[in-house]
């Protein structure tokens, strides 16, 4: 299994904010935004710290992908 942050970026494009926005509003570090953007794991205190920004829930700016090779295996 995999994340993706695509509901993020779904939310952000509906609330018409862009990342650096998000970034000065939750407090999070460009380090951070720059994992976030290519996908990359980040903690958990980063996560709720944008859910605390936007006022939502972790399961509305994530989801969970099977890794390619899961997917293979199941064909």
């Amino acid at each position: 299994m995999r994340i993706s942050y695509n509901p993020l970026w779904k939310m952000l494009i509906d609330k018409g904010m862009n990342k650096k926005e998000l970034r000065e509003l939750s407090g999070i570090s460009t380090a951070s935004m720059a994992k976030l953007g290519k996908g990359d794991n980040i903690t958990t205190d980063v996560l709720l710290r944008i859910c605390t920004a936007l006022n939502c829930q972790i399961s509305d700016i994530l989801e969970t992908l099977p890794d390619e090779e899961t997917k293979n295996n199941e064909d």
